[in-house]
């Protein structure tokens, strides 16, 4: 027998060994590696500080999301012989493999940054990237009284950039719920240069951060969690004081990347952005969040990714070369607060545009506009991911990013931006 192996069990590796499992004979063992019992719903985790999701409804165990035909090796992996094709565990076992996923996602590391996890962690310092994190904060919005709130992106990449932001637009809106927005004065500091990297999108959706009057500290280079002063330090020695710190940790590979060759400075793994082959190793693929690809860590890609790998696959074990098919695309909504949110779709070449989503001149939904449409449209997606995405099951929106039904001359009008 043959086997595919997939080292993780997250949104990418779970949806690709599904597929795989429903194309392949049983001549294939398809194989997950993961020492986790749970599967979380990670987009749920920017609802529950503000009180807007259970976790019941983002965790499920491990068993369940995982369908018969496939085997779980439920350890962690030690390291890679990419020459043996061979994975060791840490209970010992040695896997085999014929072609191996990398489908490791990505670590959130507070541990780089220099008094991170300080006497004020998880006191006045949070993070909501980890089911912990988000349990903590909801405490501590709840018996938050005014003061300067702080929402830092430390470094990119992060897993679903646009989070960050829509946990500013949210805050506003909290606080404005509980009638006391004008006590708490909201910052949002990154190292970008503007909180929207793309021009259209700043064009578009700037006024949302003057509207709700988020004050915006670009180029923000954090080196420093300063808990004594309730600071953050710049590598410059720029200072931004804080009452209550929501950061954006550093994010890294999975640490057994860093044992291997096959990684980045960062534990990240070089991969071909259009094929998703390894750069490093023959019969080595890579998915979701572990690349390095310029593509968004999003629970879309890794979709859109998994349609496209599996064929790619296919094609490897028949002989044939590989296509090279993905184009970066990605969409996700973006939560403004009030019960509204907006929809982006775009890839590696074309930003995100006006238009109609997912049906050209139909929609139902809007591109790059706000509405309850789109609100409900995510929060809803709870139940596509679970029962759609996860298991594989055909989900009607192209792997590949289409300009029909979207408006071309938004980027005319910004001089071919």
């Amino acid at each position: 027998m043959k086997t595919i192996l997939v080292l993780g069990a997250g949104t990418a590796g779970t949806a690709i060994a599904h597929k795989l499992r429903r194309r392949l004979n049983k001549d294939w063992d398809i194989a997950v590696v993961d020492p986790s019992d749970v599967h979380l719903y990670q987009p749920g985790l920017l609802f529950l500080p503000f009180g807007d999701e259970t976790e019941d409804r983002v965790v499920r165990s491990r068993g369940s999301t995982l369908r018969r035909g496939i085997t779980w090796h439920k350890s962690a992996v030690e390291g890679i012989d990419t020459e043996q094709q061979r994975v060791e565990l840490s209970d010992g076992q040695k896997l085999a493999y014929d072609f191996l996923i990398i489908a490791s996602g990505s670590d959130i590391r507070p541990d780089m940054i220099d008094g991170m996890l300080g006497d004020g962690w998880r006191k006045s310092v949070f993070d909501f990237y980890t089911l912990e994190g988000a349990k903590a904060l909801e405490g501590a919005l709840a018996g938050f009284e005014g003061g300067r709130l702080v929402v830092n992106v430390v470094e990119m990449p992060i897993k679903c950039p646009v989070a960050p932001l829509e946990f500013a637009f949210l805050a506003d809106a909290y606080f404005t719920k509980r009638g006391m927005r004008d006590k708490v004065e909201l910052v949002y500091a990154t190292p970008l240069d503007g909180a929207f990297t793309k021009p259209l999108a700043s064009k578009t959706l700037g006024y949302l951060l003057e509207d709700k009057k988020i004050h915006v500290e670009t180029e923000f280079m954090t080196g420093e969690v300063d808990s004594e002063k309730n600071v953050i330090r710049s590598y410059d020695d720029r200072e931004v004081p804080y009452d209550l710190l929501v950061t954006i940790p550093p994010h890294s590979g999975a640490r057994f990347i860093e044992k291997t060759d096959l990684g980045d400075e960062i534990g990240f793994v070089p991969t071909d952005q259009h094929t998703l082959a390894a750069k490093k190793a023959n019969n080595v693929f890579c998915i979701g969040d572990a690349t390095d690809l310029p593509s968004s860590k999003a629970g879309s890609v890794a979709h859109f990714q998994a349609d496209l790998l599996t064929e790619n696959l296919l094609r490897a074990i028949a002989g044939k070369d590989l296509e090279p098919t993905f184009d970066g695309h990605s969409n996700c909504f973006v939560e403004t607060g009030y019960g509204k949110a907006m929809l982006i779709d775009f890839n590696y070449e074309t930003e995100p545009l006006p238009g109609q989503f997912p049906i050209p001149g139909i929609g139902p939904l809007p591109l790059l506009k706000e509405c309850r449409r789109n609100h409900w449209a995510k929060r809803l997606f709870r139940l596509v991911y679970w029962h759609m995405l996860l298991p594989a099951r055909p989900i009607p929106i192209s792997p590949t990013m289409s300009l029909a039904g979207k408006q071309l001359s938004a980027v005319a009008e910004l001089g071919g931006a």
